[in-house]
């Protein structure tokens, strides 16, 4: 049953309730034939079902009424006082509405104590109106229990089937936006090393066009497999499927770096790794090359791997920084490069985080920079 449905269940419910209640204590007093009392009957009516009526509304809303304090008070009174006033008293047929809005208005440890004077107030009233113990006394008061609880049951239900409708909404939003910023780090970590190979190829094909025809043609049939490659990544991305090896992605990174006139040295620890923590360090070697490639003029670059203390290593250094690593690139002068947490090491770091691992980046003394992500091993 959906919120609204099971609102409009428990408006029926209390409202059909509170009518029979009402209108056998009205029906009473109109028999009598009194105008006097059945204008006071009438009055006394209107006291008890119009502040009653505020109760539920505002406890259906999850909101308190506006005057509170004023609508109880005025409920009581209509509810009590004409047992001093009418021949026939009033509470008897309205205390189990007034014990509902007490249960939906107060907390349960004021609204519990209360309910319970109510019940043994109508106990006595009636054991006193009968002429001692008898089944009487015990049926109103019974009845003022479950009626009473009845209102709240239905009103706090109602209220909680909101709630969820709400949290599933909330939940639904949030798995959109992780989503969304899934899509986004992925086509940016994905997509910028194929990107950046893509330019790099491209150059190097115009620069050997000309004296060297043949490597020319490898350059462009390897910048036509890259391309290929980004299309497959796109794809995978719109799929929310990403298969990463480190040892695939570091041979991609060899040979992109080395292409690129950036020696490179690898040392890869043989260990077994699970599948999260070498995906992670897959993209840590992706992030750190395109790094190495697009915001340094470096020379030399290793990629590293260690297992210690179970936790696996992954470090990717290199020379002669000569800008911000940050995305945008912002080259810097002096050739030095303070590290700020751009889209690209942002990215790295939500995948660490994910693996239940961290990433640090910093320059090194001879002003290179170091990139460190550790996982689980």
């Amino acid at each position: 049953m959906t919120s609204a449905a099971l609102r409009r269940f428990a408006v029926i419910v209390i409202t059909a309730v509170s009518v029979c209640y009402t209108m056998i204590g009205f029906g009473l007093y109109l028999a009598a034939a009194d105008l006097a009392v059945t204008a006071g009957a009438l009055v006394v009516t209107a006291g008890t079902t119009v502040p009653h009526f505020l109760h539920v509304r505002a406890g259906l809303r999850g909101t308190r009424p506006r005057y509170l304090p004023l609508t109880l008070s005025v409920q009581a009174i209509a509810t009590y006082l004409p047992d001093f006033l009418l021949p026939y008293g009033w509470s008897g047929n309205v205390a189990p509405l007034f014990a509902g809005s007490l249960l939906v208005l107060l907390p349960l440890w004021l609204s519990g104590p209360l309910a319970g004077l109510v019940i043994l107030y109508q106990g006595v009233a009636i054991m006193d109106a009968t002429g001692g113990f008898n089944p009487i006394p015990i049926f109103y008061a019974v009845t003022v229990l479950t009626t009473g609880a009845m209102i709240y049951a239905l009103v706090r239900s109602s209220r909680m089937a909101g709630e969820l409708d709400q949290a599933r909404a909330e939940l639904a939003e949030a798995a959109v936006l992780r989503e969304r910023l899934r899509i986004s780090r992925d086509l940016h970590d994905g997509l910028g090393r194929s990107l950046t190979a893509i330019a790099l190829k491209g150059d190097l094909a115009a620069r050997l066009v000309e004296r060297d025809p043949a490597s020319a043609r490898t350059e462009v049939t390897e910048l036509v497999q890259v391309a290929r490659e980004a299309v497959q990544d796109v794809r995978h991305v719109a799929r929310g499927y990403r298969e990463m090896s480190l040892k695939g992605e570091t041979d991609r990174a060899v040979a992109l770096l080395e292409a690129s006139g950036v020696d490179c040295q690898v040392n890869l620890t043989a260990a077994a790794l699970p599948r999260s923590s070498e995906e992670a360090l897959a993209w840590g070697v992706r992030e750190g090359v395109t790094n190495v490639l697009r915001h340094s003029r470096a020379t030399t670059c290793s990629i590293t791997t260690s297992v210690r203390a179970g936790a696996a290593r992954l470090e990717v250094v290199n020379d002669r920084t000569t800008a911000d690593l940050a995305d945008p690139a912002t080259p810097r002068s002096g050739g030095e490069a303070p590290v700020t947490p751009g889209n690209g090491l942002t990215g790295l770091g939500e995948r660490a985080s994910q693996a239940g691992g961290t990433v640090t980046a910093e320059t090194t003394a001879a002003g290179g920079f170091r990139l460190t992500m550790e996982v689980p091993a």
